[in-house]
């Protein structure tokens, strides 16, 4: 394959730029860059989550923050990505979004729910260009990789998705590390506990040690509820108002760092676009929302829509339930950090590997291993009693989740690109609008179901999802003619060709 291609710049009047081989150091820049920049900026907004349904328990204000930032990224994904990317370019789209989040971690300072509700319905206004715009970004420049080195666009994309959420998974583990850091120099949890909940407490509900523990045995876990007397279990006392404001104070100085990082550290989608038109290139307003449900016309959407939907239910759990019902209740509000912490380390680093992994087995093992994972973490949980005395189980839970997320994450975020090339802003809209779909009707019932029921719905929304996605590989392998089946690849598009040529090539 030739190793150097052309870039049309998309002033006409420009002359087209020639790439050397060289070229992939700088796309590789560019690919490292925009994963930093996410991991500072979700250092904070993945620290400042995790302790929403803990630190801002009361009324479930932290858990109704969570259901309207994904609410309104649902609305967001449905109407403002490729606009915003038309009007602003990936880059600079990129670069307000992240302003957007900022609104979200200042309402720490003054947690209410005229403060927390606006700002997370910002942060879901802005997630929705956010992430499509760095996937198409992501996926613009794999094409490009692919022409410079003659490696396959597919094996490239699921590359550069790999080392992206390298980065982007470890800003759990910087964002809790701050949060942990910050919270363990707290003094004893008596201290930090509200009046209101002191007249409920006796004496030997806080200082005997094996009443503590059997109430946690008995409350925490799969047996605990929504309005559940846990006034007798010290673990949940929430932390100081200054250890707030410290972690705040940090969070909001990571956001303004991946900021600057974008705008003084990316190139321009433009010099490696070629001139290319993307599925929802002049469409505005309600005409968006007609290029969607288009794109939910094509079998292969609907089939992936299930586990799209519970990489979304299963992200909600653990942030708001997993780290309420299990770690606060049962080991401590300070440890959430530490547990999370663990989450982020094998997220990040099955992230880094799963590409390399699904070269030699193909993705179906590997998405066999993370269903057979995810369904006995899930049966564990059901029967699970969290205790102080179980402090390694804690670690052990989180790190397998977050390796089967990692894959989750990796492979249907690649699949999306590999499925529908030149339609990125019209499918990862979808992917982000049905993603979010699952968070946010996990956030809204949070506050009203048990976690039996919860976990019991969640393995019903993963055997669905692995039916779906098992459809798929059937259709692929079987190599059907017609729209379905048969070998795919990417197609650049030049700039003028029409929309036809967007269409998968077979």
């Amino acid at each position: 394959m030739d190793s150097k291609f052309q870039r049309v710049n998309s002033d006409e009047n420009d002359s087209p730029i020639q790439f050397s081989p060289k070229e992939q150091w700088r796309i590789w820049k560019n690919v490292l860059v925009v994963g930093f920049a996410f991991m500072l900026q979700f250092t904070a907004f993945w620290g400042a989550s995790n302790l929403q349904s803990s630190v801002n328990a009361e009324a479930s204000l932290g858990t109704f923050t969570l259901a309207a930032i994904y609410g309104s990224l649902i609305l967001s994904n449905i109407f403002l990505p490729v606009i915003v990317i038309r009007w602003l370019g990936v880059k600079w789209t990129i670069c307000l979004a992240f302003l957007v989040y900022v609104p979200f971690i200042m309402a720490q300072f003054y947690p209410r729910f005229y403060t927390m509700i606006p700002a997370g319905l910002a942060v879901g206004f802005g997630g929705g260009p956010l992430w499509c715009a760095k996937c198409t970004y992501l996926t613009i420049l794999s094409e490009a990789y692919a022409k410079v080195t003659g490696v396959g666009a597919d094996i490239t994309v699921t590359r550069f998705f790999g080392v992206f959420f390298l980065f982007y998974q470890f800003s759990q583990v910087w964002g809790n590390l701050i949060s942990s850091a910050v919270l363990s120099s707290e003094g004893p949890a008596v201290a930090a506990l509200s009046n209101s909940t002191l007249n409920n407490i006796t004496f030997a509900d806080v200082f005997n040690v094996s009443t503590a523990s059997r109430n946690s045995e008995e409350i925490c876990g799969a047996n605990f509820c929504p309005g559940t007397v846990v006034e007798a279990i010290p673990n949940l006392a929430p932390p100081s108002t200054s250890k707030i404001n410290t972690i705040t104070g940090i969070y909001l100085a990571c956001m303004i760092a991946a900021v600057l990082a974008v705008a003084f550290g990316v190139d321009s989608v433009k010099r490696y676009d070629q001139g290319r038109k993307g599925s929802g290139s002049d469409i505005s307003g309600l005409r968006l929302l007609a290029v969607i449900v288009k794109q939910l016309a094509n079998p292969y959407q609907i089939l992936i829509l299930p586990i799209t939907m519970f990489i979304g239910a299963e992200q909600a759990f653990l942030a708001a339930d997993f780290t309420s019902a299990f770690v606060s209740c049962g080991w401590g509000i300070s440890n959430i950090g530490f547990v999370m912490i663990c989450f982020g380390v094998c997220n990040g680093i099955a992230s880094i590997f799963i590409g390399g992994i699904i070269k030699i087995t193909g993705r179906s093992p590997v998405v066999c291993l993370a269903l057979s994972l995810h369904v006995a973490l899930i049966v564990t949980l059901l029967v699970w009693k969290p205790s102080e005395q179980a402090k390694l189980t804690f670690f052990i839970i989180a790190g397998l989740w977050g390796f089967c997320d990692a894959i989750w994450l990796v492979q249907i975020n690649s699949l999306y690109g590999i499925l529908f090339p030149g339609k990125e802003e019209a499918a990862y809209s979808n992917f982000r609008l049905w993603e979010s779909t699952g968070s946010v009707i996990t956030y809204i019932y949070s506050p009203y179901l048990c976690i039996d029921v919860k976990l019991s719905l969640l393995l019903c929304l993963l055997i669905i999802g692995a039916c779906g996605y098992t459809a798929v590989e059937v259709i692929e392998w079987k190599g059907k003619d017609g729209e379905l089946g048969g070998k795919r690849e990417f197609k650049l598009v030049k700039s003028g060709e029409k929309e036809k040529s967007l269409e998968v090539a077979d």
